[in-house]
Order: C-alpha cells, then sequence, then structure tokens
C-alpha cells in the first residue's frame, strides 16, 4: 500500500455533533422525559439481573420545580460507578443496557443506541447526574454539564440507597416541563406500561397505576376490563367496543405484538382518518402516532400495542418498517376483522352503534377485505332516497332489484320510482355504487343503475317497430340540443310526451376528468369511480326520451307526415316543455326563460286559427277523448 493509500482516522466535531443530535434528533422535548424515565427503568432491570437476592423497593419519581425551573428525575436502581459514568455517560453512541441485553438476552432492557441521555440537552442548559452503584452503595459521585461537550466528575456524599438523580436545570423556553399537572399528563400516557411504578412529586399513587387487561387475569368479565382500560387510554373519542390484539403463530409472519383495539365512536367518512394507534416497545411509548400500522380503510379504529420485536429508529420516535413492522400491520388487520365478527355476534348494542356511526366508511371497508364484505353485505346501511337501508331491504322494496342512481341531482327517472314508492340508492356516495354491484352478484339479483344506458332501458321499454330514419331525424333535429340524443320508447304515464334523461356516468366521467379532481375527491372514491367510467365516451351527455305511448306524439307525427303547417309549431311546444321539466328535476341546462317564451309562441301561433266564436278544445268529451284514447 503506497503512503497516499494509507488509512486516516475520521475526525469527528464533537460539539457539532452534541449540537445536532440534541437538538434535531427529536421532533418534540417531552422525548427527554421518556428517554430518561426508560433509563431509569433499565436501571432497575439491571438491579435486578446483577443482584437478584437482595429485596428493595423499585421506583422511579419525577418532580418538578417551576420556581427553581428544574425537573428531577430519581430511581432506585442499579446506580453507576465512577467508570461507568466514564465509560456509558459520558460516551455518545455506548450504552451499557445494549450490551447487557446482548449478554443476558433480556428483553425488559428498553434502551438500544446510547443516545438517550443526550436528550436531556434538547430541554436543558445544565444537567446533574448523581449517583451510588449497588455494587458500592458506600460510594457516590456527581455528574455536570453544560451543553453535553465537557463535564466534570467528583465524588459527594453516599446516598441513603443505591440509586440515581437526574436533575435538569430547564432551558427557558421548555420551563412549562416543570410544572408537575404537565408532568403527570405526559407521564400518565409514555408510562402506562412500565411494571415499574412511576410518580410524579409527592404523589403516593403512581401514574401507571392500570390494570392492563392482555397481561393478566382479571375478575370478572373480560370485555368489561377491555372497556374500562380503552375508555382511560382513548384521546379523541368514545370507543364504542374494543377487542384484542395476540400474537401471530411463531415463524417467518408471526409477531409478538399484543394489546388492544377500539372502535371510536366519532363518525366517519371515505375521506376520514381517525385511526390512532400508539406504540409501546417494552413498555414504553415509542410511536404515538402508528397509524400506518392499520389498514388505511380503518379510519375509526383506535388502539395501543405493545412488541419487543420492533425495531425502532434512533430517535426511538418511529419505526423501521422490516420484516416485524410488515407482520404487525398483517395482524391488526385480522384483529380488526375478527373483533368486529366478535362485535356483530356477542354485543349487538355495540355492532347496531358501529353501523350506524361508521356505515360509509365500513362500505369502503367491504372492499377492501372479502371476509369483511361477508359480514356487511346484509347489515350495513346504504344511504337511499327513503333514508339509511341495508342492501336487503332495499333489494325487497326494489322487487327483487337493487336501484340505485349514478347522479346526484335526482332527475325525473328517480322522480318515476320515487311515485312507485321504489328505494333509489345514492350511487353518487363514497363506495355505494361498487358495493351494490358486489352486492347484486353476490346474492345474484338485478341491479338498476338509474342515468346509465342499461338502467334506462329497464324504465325506458323499446317500441315495437322502431321509427322510420326520416322521422326520427326531423324529430332529433326539432327536439333535442347539441350532446342530446333521441330515444324512442313507450313509457309511463302515457300523459308524458317527452323527458331527458342526463347521462350519469358521463357527468362522473366529466368530475372525475377535472383537473383538479384529485383534489377534490378522496382517492379511494376516484378509483372505484375510474373503474367504472372506462366504458363511456362522454359524447352523449343526455338522453331525450319520446314516449311513443303518447298521444301528443301520435298527434305530432301524424301532422308531420301529412304535411300540416302546425307540425313544426307543436314541435317547439314540446321542446320548450322539455327544457321545463329538465329545470324542475334539478337536471339539464337549457334556456328556461326562452323554454317560457317558446311556451307562449306556441300558444299564440296555434290559437291564430281558431275562428272567432268557436272554442279551440270541444265543451264536452267523451270519457275515451278525456283519457286520450
Amino acid at each position: 500500500m503506497s503512503e497516499a493509500e494509507k488509512l486516516r482516522t475520521t475526525e469527528v466535531d464533537l460539539g457539532g455533533l452534541v449540537g445536532v443530535l440534541a437538538t434535531h434528533l427529536y421532533s418534540t422535548p417531552l422525548v427527554a422525559l421518556r428517554e430518561l424515565v426508560q433509563n431509569a427503568h433499565d436501571s432497575h432491570t439491571r438491579r435486578r439481573l446483577e443482584d437478584p437476592d437482595t429485596p428493595y423497593r423499585p421506583l422511579i419519581r419525577v418532580t418538578g420545580d417551576p420556581a427553581a425551573r428544574t425537573v428531577a428525575i430519581e430511581d432506585t436502581g442499579a446506580g453507576l460507578t465512577e467508570p461507568e459514568i466514564h465509560a456509558y455517560l459520558a460516551t455518545v453512541g455506548t450504552g451499557y443496557t445494549r450490551m447487557l441485553r446482548e449478554l443476558t438476552g433480556n428483553q425488559d432492557l428498553i434502551g438500544a443506541f446510547g443516545l438517550g441521555f443526550l436528550s436531556a440537552f434538547s430541554v436543558a442548559d445544565e444537567v446533574t447526574v448523581t449517583t451510588a452503584s449497588h455494587r458500592e452503595p458506600h460510594l457516590a459521585h456527581r455528574y455536570r454539564s453544560r451543553g453535553g461537550e465537557q463535564y466534570a466528575v467528583e465524588a459527594v456524599d453516599p446516598r441513603p440507597a443505591p440509586g440515581t438523580v437526574v436533575e435538569l436545570r430547564l432551558k427557558a423556553e421548555h420551563a412549562h416541563l416543570a410544572d408537575e399537572y404537565a408532568l403527570r399528563e405526559v407521564l400518565a400516557r409514555y408510562c402506562v406500561l412500565l411494571p415499574i411504578p412511576v410518580y410524579v412529586g409527592t404523589d403516593e399513587k403512581p401514574v401507571n397505576d392500570v390494570r392492563v387487561p392482555w397481561r393478566e387475569d382479571l375478575p370478572g368479565p373480560v370485555h368489561a376490563h377491555r372497556m374500562r382500560f380503552a375508555t382511560a387510554f382513548a384521546r379523541s373519542f368514545e370507543p364504542l367496543t374494543a377487542f384484542p390484539v395476540t400474537p401471530a403463530p411463531a415463524g417467518e409472519d408471526g409477531t409478538d405484538a399484543v394489546g388492544l383495539l377500539w372502535v371510536q365512536d366519532g363518525g366517519t367518512y371515505g375521506s376520514t382518518d381517525n385511526r390512532d394507534l400508539a406504540v409501546y416497545l417494552r413498555g414504553m411509548l415509542l410511536a404515538d402516532d402508528a397509524r400506518d400500522l392499520l389498514p388505511s380503510w380503518a379510519g375509526f379504529i383506535g388502539g395501543v400495542v405493545e412488541s419487543n420485536r420492533l425495531t425502532p429508529t434512533a430517535s426511538r420516535e418511529d419505526l423501521q418498517r422490516d420484516e416485524h413492522y410488515r407482520a404487525l400491520q398483517r395482524t391488526l388487520t385480522d384483529a380488526i376483522v375478527d373483533g368486529l365478527y366478535e362485535t356483530a355476534r356477542l354485543h349487538p348494542n355495540a355492532w347496531r352503534r358501529i353501523l350506524a356511526r361508521h356505515g360509509q366508511e365500513l362500505l369502503g371497508a367491504a372492499l377492501c377485505d372479502d371476509r369483511l364484505f361477508s359480514l356487511l353485505a346484509d347489515d350495513v346501511p346504504v344511504p337511499t332516497s327513503q333514508g339509511d337501508l341495508t342492501a336487503g331491504a332495499l333489494r325487497a322494496a326494489g322487487g327483487g332489484a337493487v336501484h340505485v342512481a349514478l347522479g346526484s341531482g335526482g332527475g325525473f327517472e328517480e322522480m318515476l320510482y320515487r311515485a312507485m314508492q321504489v328505494p333509489i340508492a345514492r350511487g353518487d356516495r363514497y363506495a355505494v355504487l361498487p358495493f351494490l354491484r358486489r352486492y347484486a352478484q353476490l346474492r345474484e339479483c338485478r341491479i338498476v343503475e338509474l342515468g346509465s344506458e342499461s338502467g334506462n332501458r329497464e324504465l325506458f321499454r323499446e317500441p315495437a317497430a322502431p321509427l322510420p330514419a326520416e322521422e326520427s331525424a326531423w324529430l332529433a333535429a326539432a327536439l333535442a340540443d347539441p350532446g342530446e340524443q333521441l330515444v324512442a320508447a313507450r313509457f309511463d304515464p302515457p300523459g308524458l310526451p317527452l323527458v331527458l334523461v342526463p347521462d350519469r356516468e358521463a357527468e362522473l366521467k366529466a368530475r372525475i376528468e377535472d383537473d383538479q379532481a384529485d383534489a377534490r375527491i378522496p382517492s379511494a372514491a376516484l378509483r372505484l369511480a375510474r373503474a367504472f367510467t372506462a366504458r363511456t365516451d362522454g359524447t352523449v351527455k343526455a338522453r331525450l326520451y319520446l314516449n311513443l305511448a303518447s298521444p301528443a306524439v301520435d298527434g305530432l307525427l301524424a301532422a308531420y307526415r301529412a304535411g300540416h303547417t302546425g307540425a313544426a309549431t307543436a314541435a317547439g311546444l314540446l321542446r320548450s316543455l322539455k327544457v321545463i321539466m329538465a329545470a324542475a328535476a334539478g337536471s339539464g341546462d337549457g334556456d328556461l326563460t326562452a323554454a317560457l317564451a317558446g311556451v307562449s309562441t306556441a300558444v299564440a301561433a296555434l290559437t291564430a286559427a281558431v275562428p272567432d266564436g268557436l272554442s279551440a278544445v270541444p265543451d264536452t268529451l267523451s270519457a275515451d277523448e278525456q283519457h286520450g284514447e
């Protein structure tokens, strides 16, 4: 190896490194409290491992003094000798805890990177550590440092018992951490699963005095204990029901995670994401918002899980996306599905509340998991023109068919079905249309999609014989506007000569192809909608159904065939009627003012030929004539 190729040692700017790690490694100053309490916990674990035969009272006490702007974290654990202060406390990246876990295999030890103590400098101007080792209880030492770059160690008077006190003199901007009410609130969440009692100030009751239902056999109904824990732990919404997370079978896809999930009593929709999952690693809060571990369709789920296998990031505020993370994702999905099945079977009152609160989101969830579709197909409510109905009730009221409107504005086709007391599902709502399509396929029943070409065929029947091409072309020119397709049909009632029905698939296609669609429509709904609009090119905006069963249309055609001069006037009257009816039904974009003027013009033209003294309409009509027969 040449002289130029000789290896050199990398120089480290310790001051810069400490500044970066202490100031930028952690997202919130509260992490400093967690890391120091975690160190105190590990000190107890170390003492039990190294001196299992000596009894002592394990505890951690956190005290705040707002006047002095200090926080002290005291433990009765193993303590440190002077060499250990230099080797572990004052050496960045070296941790006795990690070494001890590697040597003993003990999974109760939490620390991993040797960086936790450094977090103290993110909130404190000065850090003082007074400690006495259980190996040398007659000796005590005090470590003192400002900024973490330089430190001093001195011998002090022996402590009453082995253990450690870490005192933080807080920076001015973090003075609020010395408030003991704030300390209780923070530590109650961080430390709720720690097995060692954690006290604040002079409190006689620890902040983690909570019965954890998956750790012990509690007397009485199991579900009641789960609900008590969920109610105490939930932050935003009252739990409706709670169900367990249990370890998956051992193996490549297994996980050791245990915990509790619950359904939150907060209304949700397809775009709502209220997922709320806290993850604890060996009893200490690691991730307060680990929602990505839950399936994306579960916006109504909250919970807490703990695991020893998950791998934290260096800041210990997030999890590495490794095989254990993915295994836990699968386990939590299974736990939610199993828990919903359990709720439907054992807790019917809670199940009804869940369906009422989360019906919209459950429609989408059912499409994401076959097991959920089997559970929800006949129970989940569907929004309809007659209120929320199950798909089964919708089918029964529709004479064995499920009717669904593709648009949001109703339309004349929906008005006709309402007159027949047939409920119409709101196909424009999140996941309703694909859910009902799948339901119809599963239950082998018809689905009538109002506004689509196939749905309109159900309502507007084909005539026995088609119109001659010449007549059809004349009618299209006289009655239809650009984008409207004239369709000769027969439908009820006969007194209605024509009706304009927008193509709902074309409307939906236009909406989702808008440049801003991705910003306005939830991504899940957008994917579902695009899957069902690919079959239309959107050129036909609406269909103008001409009722060949109508006497008015029959008379119009007779006049045209006879070359009657009033045929064009009558066609203009019907064209104005089309616009007026479309406006009344909430569809169409014709000029209503021009249509009303057209009615007046047509009436004036038709009555101009009536001789004076004669009535345009006979005073008396036969019964058949009154009904147009």
